[in-house]
Parts: structure tokens; C-alpha cells; sequence
């Protein structure tokens, strides 16, 4: 039981449910429409309710500013600047930090990413694990964190935390299917505990992995039962998209593709719709990223 969990909620003044004594990494929601009260009764599993899109980001800004930024001797890169546009998104629509467990819908408490990293002296050696972001974050913010967690976790040169998790659980015969098993038993009523939280990938408000760094056109990479992660991201290599300009004529923009899987019992497809029309427009307008956001909407 997660009594940091419990003191939090008794400190704020609210009486206390069964559900968020024990959650570590969530804040059951309470006003949702009755509608997303049913709707995670009749898709159970996430794999019910993945919804499938493609994003197309169109390079020449991102690359504008990422050179622009060279020049003044500022590195960022184009997971930073993707990943800053979705933290101000989320700013501004909260919903994308939701989760749904055992029917119920939740909030995430932060904000995590899992990322995919190669391990050093390696391109088929994987390890995946989560950075700690804020929506509060400006793109230096993100740009930082994402280049500590990288060097953290390729300094491993075997195993990060996560790893060696896993490896626990593979080492001892029959370990392994009952220690699952017994994972989504206490991650379904909430008494999953949090050292547990904090290693595992797949409890994540993002998981987010870039293909194109080996040279693989995006897919839609699904959203796992197990765990809290409701959205997945899958960049892949860029191509020409053709686009129809004010007179008519036909031109193609070259695009970053990503394979974007929504958990749709965390909101409607038209709240989807409006948060990723305005995570392009972030996209298209990094500078609006260098400060902290000027609105943070509270998910009730």
C-alpha cells in the first residue's frame, strides 16, 4: 500500500476512496462524462480501444530552428523539440495524461516517457526505460533531461534498473510466468508498489521510439495491457507528403511520419483531433516552446 499516496489525498482536504489509497501513480478522476464512465466497461483491455493515425511533421521548420539554433551554439534535437510540442499539447489538454485500470479512470500524478535506447557499441541491443519530464518544461528543459537519460542509460553497458528487473524475473524457473501474473493482479487493484512503478516502462503517460534511427518506415506500435501507457508514438523515416497549395497547384513537403495509437477511453477522437492540430502548430512554431507555458489545465 502506497501511504505517501493516501497522506497526499488526506492533505488536500478529500475523503479518501479504497482505489486511491493504494494507486502510486494516478489520481482517480471524477468528473468524467457518464459516457467515459461506461465505455471502459464495454472495451475492457487496451487493446479494445486503440484508435490509429498518421502524423505527418513537416521537417522544414523543425530543421529551420534546430539550425538556427546550432548557429547560436544550442543543440537541440528533433526528439526534444517533438517531445516539448507534445508537453505544451498536454498542457493545454490534460486528458492525454489519462489512464484507465480495472475500469477506472485516472490521472497521471507526473510525467514520464518511455523511450527506446541502443545501447553503446550497439544497433541491435536495446534497453527501454522512462525520463521524468513536467509540462511546466521549455525545449532546453527537455533537451537536457533527454541527454542525462541517455547517458545514463548507455553507460550500461549491459543492464540499466530495468533490465535487471527483468532479469530477476527470467533467472528462477516458473518465476517468470508467476511473477507477471502477479504484477497485473496488484497493478489492477492499485497495489502495485512504487520502486515497482518507478522501473517499469510500461507505466508512462508516452511511449515514444524513433525508427528512423535505423532506418525503418514508422509503424503503430501498440499501447500495452499491462501498465498505464494510453499513447504511443513511432517516428519513422521521412518521406515526401504531396499537399495542394492555395492556386491549385500540387507540391510535396518532405515529413516526418509518426504512427500515432490512442487509448480511446481516455477521451473522444474530436478532443484527440484538437490536441494534435495544436501539437503541429507547435511543431511548426518552435519558438513558442523556449518558455514555460503560459496555461496549465488541471484534469478534474
Amino acid at each position: 500500500m502506497c501511504y505517501t499516496c493516501a497522506w497526499t489525498i488526506y492533505e488536500h482536504g478529500e475523503t479518501p476512496r479504497k482505489g486511491d489509497l493504494m494507486r502510486c501513480d494516478g489520481r482517480k478522476l471524477k468528473k468524467i462524462s457518464p459516457m467515459y464512465r461506461v465505455v471502459p466497461h464495454i472495451m475492457v483491455e487496451r487493446h479494445d480501444s486503440m484508435n490509429m493515425t498518421t502524423l505527418n511533421l513537416p521537417m522544414e521548420p523543425m530543421q529551420r530552428y534546430i539550425r538556427g539554433k546550432a548557429a547560436e551554439g544550442v543543440v537541440i534535437s528533433h526528439m526534444a523539440l517533438i517531445l516539448a510540442a507534445y508537453l505544451r499539447t498536454m498542457a493545454e489538454f490534460p486528458a492525454l495524461n489519462r489512464f484507465v485500470v480495472n475500469r477506472k479512470v485516472y490521472a497521471h500524478k507526473d510525467v514520464t516517457v518511455s523511450l527506446v535506447v541502443l545501447k553503446a557499441n550497439s544497433m541491435e541491443d536495446e534497453t527501454m526505460s522512462k525520463v521524468h519530464l513536467s509540462v511546466e518544461d521549455t525545449i532546453f528543459d527537455v533537451q537536457k533531461k533527454i541527454l542525462h537519460y541517455i547517458d545514463e542509460n548507455r553507460k550500461y553497458s549491459t543492464e540499466n534498473s530495468t533490465d535487471k528487473m527483468i532479469d530477476t524475473l527470467t533467472r528462477i524457473p516458473g518465476l517468470l510466468r508467476f511473477g507477471v501474473s502477479f504484477l497485473k493482479f496488484l497493478d489492477k487493484h492499485g497495489w502495485l508498489p512504487k520502486k515497482i512503478v518507478e522501473l517499469s516502462p510500461f507505466h508512462a503517460s508516452l511511449l515514444i521510439t524513433n525508427l528512423a534511427s535505423i532506418r525503418t518506415n514508422h509503424i503503430y506500435h501498440h499501447v500495452y495491457d499491462f501498465g498505464t501507457t494510453s499513447v504511443g508514438m513511432a517516428l519513422g523515416n521521412q518521406r515526401e507528403v504531396p499537399r495542394r497549395t492555395a492556386s491549385g497547384e500540387i507540391v510535396f513537403d518532405r515529413c516526418l511520419p509518426v504512427g500515432l495509437v490512442m487509448d480511446e477511453r481516455i477521451a473522444q477522437g474530436s478532443y484527440f483531433a484538437r490536441a494534435f492540430h495544436v501539437f503541429k502548430r507547435y511543431i511548426k512554431n518552435p519558438t513558442l516552446l523556449e518558455e514555460p507555458p503560459k496555461v496549465i489545465n488541471i484534469d478534474e
